[in-house]
């Protein structure tokens, strides 16, 4: 394949590059799902609190309090998105969807370009998330752009480009404040003075940028309300059907089941037919201890300083960031997931040995159970009587955080052996 950027335009297929595996091929894929959701699903709920954030800082209104005459539920991202939605919104809503889904899809498909990592593994990546991605793409799901942003900040910094690294992670942070997972890239950076200089610049710029629009008073009043909004929802989500589907969501929930007694009497709180014990310990307890854990895990193979030097390794970081993400934030919803699939991916293509039969079981059921599962391709019973119930979509995800910290900790990526 040819190093100019755009050379891809003018490949032909040919017997070396198949239909399948042509980046016009897969480009052209990500465009038709960003399109083909924005018609199925015209105008959603998600797209209409995105939108109406921008008109709300236009207006000077309050962003994170319910507005029931234009959309459902609550706005839970930093002021400086609402300036990211300007293009959008300004547009009539059934072009401003389709402009939205096409650029999500099409910043992630770029994101993946700028790792420079193998086209071997970018087309692993392309393909294994399509489902993932088309469903992010239903709920209009910023997640996907957040995941672009953490891709690039890695891969910006592995390049020695920290201006940009920088920008990425601040950009994240300021609109879903678990961007700054992106630091954890911040010990691979050859020039640490530099990236925090420009960190420290991004943050100021992006903190400012709503200012211009709304006002300095206004603006600090917001950050404030949107403090409180993500602490609400964070007590709010604990037993949510649709949101805690993570690793920290699954004990909670099979916890709380297994204290009232069983399936069956947790199905009927699920469907709200008897109210919440908020007094039962599996309720109220608090998942710090949890999260501690999980960081005190994520942190362990930066010990292996033997290791550091290798770039599969680091990568590896970048895999356990990206589904630590998911595996520990009780605001994490099904389609957040496009994040930590992206993770799965890199953790099992990425490694210079080869797969074994149980690394591609966990694959597949990863795959089955957290991709497949909000689709019409899974049995629905299983779906709502145990899935959704219980946060199970996590369930493999973990089971691959959990055996990547272990190859990290025990594993020599300097390996030379056939992958």
């Amino acid at each position: 394949m040819k190093s100019t950027p755009l050379a891809w335009c003018s490949q032909k297929f040919t017997a070396a590059t198949p239909f399948l595996t042509h980046p016009l091929t897969v480009f052209g894929l990500y465009v038709i799902l960003a399109v083909a959701s924005a018609i199925a699903k015209m105008v959603p709920n998600n797209y209409l609190i995105y939108k109406y954030s921008f008109w709300h800082l236009v207006n000077g209104e309050h962003m994170y309090t319910f507005h029931p005459d234009e959309y459902g539920d609550l706005h839970h991202y930093g002021p400086v998105f609402a300036v990211l939605m300007a293009p959008f919104a300004l547009l009539p809503d059934w072009a401003g969807v389709v402009l939205w889904h096409l650029a999500l899809a099409v910043f992630l498909y770029w994101a993946i370009r700028q790792t420079r990592f193998s086209w071997r593994e970018q087309l692993f990546l392309y393909w294994f998330c399509a489902h993932e991605l088309l469903t992010a793409l239903f709920m209009s799901q910023i997640n996907i752009a957040i995941a672009g942003m953490i891709l690039l900040s890695y891969c910006y910094i592995r390049q020695g480009r920290e201006r940009w690294s920088a920008f990425f992670i601040a950009l994240a942070t300021l609109i879903k404040l678990f961007g700054i997972v992106g630091l954890a890239f911040f010990f691979f950076s050859k020039n640490k003075k530099q990236f925090l200089l420009w960190l420290a610049v991004w943050l100021a710029v992006l903190f400012v940028l709503p200012m211009l629009i709304g006002g300095p008073e206004y603006v600090l009043s917001q950050y404030q309300e949107w403090y409180v909004a993500i602490a609400d929802k964070n007590t709010s989500s604990l037993l949510s059907s649709h949101q805690n589907i993570s690793l920290l969501g699954m004990i909670r929930k099979i916890g709380y089941a297994f204290s009232i007694g069983g399936h069956d009497a947790y199905m009927a709180m699920f469907r709200e037919e008897t109210p919440i014990d908020t007094a039962n310990f599996w309720y109220c307890y608090s998942d710090r201890w949890l999260i501690l854990a999980g960081l005190l895990l994520f942190a362990l193979p930066y010990l292996r300083f033997g290791q550091w030097h290798n770039e599969r390794f680091r990568r590896m970081f970048l895999a356990s960031a990206l589904m630590f993400l998911c595996l520990f934030s009780t605001s994490t919803e099904s389609s957040g997931y496009i994040i930590g699939i992206i993770g799965v991916v890199l953790w099992y293509a990425s490694v210079p040995w080869r797969r074994n039969r149980w690394d591609l079981a966990l694959l597949i059921f990863v795959f089955v159970l957290t991709s497949l599962s909000p689709s019409d391709l899974f049995p629905a019973y299983l779906r709502y009587n145990w899935v959704w119930p219980f946060s199970l979509k996590a369930l493999p995800v973990a089971l691959c955080w959990f055996q990547l910290i272990v190859e990290m900790l025990i594993r020599d990526y300097n390996y030379r052996g056939i992958r």
